[in-house]
């Protein structure tokens, strides 16, 4: 409706003024999302019929990303027949495959589910709060802070004093980043403006980017090579005590998320629309911008610097399933902890013996499909938002 259109009844009579149309599809006033054959008489359509099919499809999620684990768990150097892994996983098993199974495969596709669920809950959460459809946990400088702690702790050698060292100094740079980034945004403007947000966001990764050159510039070979690896993203490291730590940081974080589905399908639309139907804009933004860079640093601080997942996910499930969050963001969770499982197990297989970071493979595959994406919505006269 435009914004010069008088009050009903006139000004001064008591009348509130029209509500805005919701967008179809969104459920932005508590409607359930259309589905693709809804038609235009509210009476023909059939809830009943519409209700399972979000659940349907999110079924069908837990199942491939259950079967990508489940080929994580089967295939890698070591040949281990399907036979020997059933009995591993019932509760036998020689010790062998017990070692390799349980000890080293099966934390590693966990963690891999955890880290790809947790940025590709990330990015569409970051897509829907800064209205950009190019944005990803990576945008907001969380990851330049989380990297450049972790250099530090292996260039100055704190990396030496145990195993957890690594992912507490990048926890506390990616923390770094979060208030330094919301200390700009702050003294700006009262209001959490996005685009502030943004902006000081690229700052503050170019920032960290230059002082991670400065420290590797300034380090020993062994460091560098240390450094570079890390900042590749790899999920070598991964052991049943990490990912369960992981998993206190990402689950919480994911659940805020999603219970944020409804603002978040408002914010899409416009932070005027959210405010006239009622949500809390700027404790909105907060909660979403704090829950998503804890959510953020923790993968990293665990898995190194892993790109394209938080953008190629979101992306490929809403334009398969639309952009209602409410089955956009279980369903990115899903999928995107599935891709980073086949992502990890191609890392570990294409090269073997050798092992290739996990992150040169995300960007090998996210980078085409990316292209494709673009190009097929370009195609059919949208957008990527």
């Amino acid at each position: 409706m435009p914004e010069n259109e008088p009050f009903e009844g006139g000004v001064g009579c008591g009348a509130s003024r029209r509500p805005p149309p919701s967008p179809a599809g969104t459920g932005l006033r508590g409607e359930e999302p259309l589905s693709d054959s809804a038609t235009s008489d509210p009476a023909s359509a059939a809830p009943a019929r519409r209700a399972p099919r979000p659940v349907l499809r999110l079924a069908l999620l837990v199942l491939a990303l259950a079967a990508c684990v489940g080929l994580a768990v089967l295939v890698g150097a070591a040949s281990i027949s399907p036979g020997r892994v059933l009995a591993v996983l019932a509760g036998g098993g020689d010790p062998a495959a017990r070692g390799i199974v349980l000890g080293l495969r099966l934390p590693r596709a966990v963690q891999g589910a955890l880290v790809g669920g947790g940025l590709a809950v990330a990015g569409a959460a970051f897509q829907a709060l800064l209205r950009n459809p190019l944005a990803e946990p990576y945008v907001l400088g969380v990851s330049g802070g989380a990297a450049l702690g972790a250099v530090a702790a292996l260039v100055l050698g704190w990396s030496a004093a145990g195993v957890w060292s690594l992912p507490v100094a990048a926890f506390c740079g990616a923390l770094l980043a979060v208030g330094a980034v919301l200390a700009v945004a702050a003294r700006s403007s009262l209001a959490l403006d996005t685009r502030v947000l943004l902006l000081a966001g690229v700052v503050a990764g170019a920032f960290f980017n230059a002082l991670i050159m400065l420290l590797l510039s300034l380090g020993r070979a062994e460091a560098f090579r240390s450094a570079i690896y890390w900042m590749m993203g790899s999920l070598s490291g991964a052991g049943w005590t990490e990912t369960w730590i992981l998993a206190l940081y990402v689950l919480p974080c994911a659940a805020v998320l999603l219970a944020l589905a409804r603002p978040l399908n408002l914010l899409a639309v416009g932070e005027e629309t959210a405010l006239y139907l009622g949500t809390r804009v700027e404790g909105t933004k907060r909660i979403v911008y704090v829950a998503t860079s804890l959510l953020v640093a923790a993968t990293v601080s665990a898995a190194g610097a892993i790109g394209f997942v938080g953008l190629i996910v979101p992306h490929a499930v809403r334009l398969a399933w639309g952009s209602d969050h409410r089955l956009l963001m279980p369903a990115s969770l899903l999928a995107g902890g599935a891709f980073l499982v086949l992502a990890d197990t191609a890392a570990r297989t294409v090269a073997a013996p050798a092992e290739l970071p996990v992150g040169v493979v995300t960007a090998l595959v996210g980078v085409p499909l990316f292209v494709t994406l673009l190009v097929r919505e370009s195609g059919r006269g949208g957008g990527l938002g």
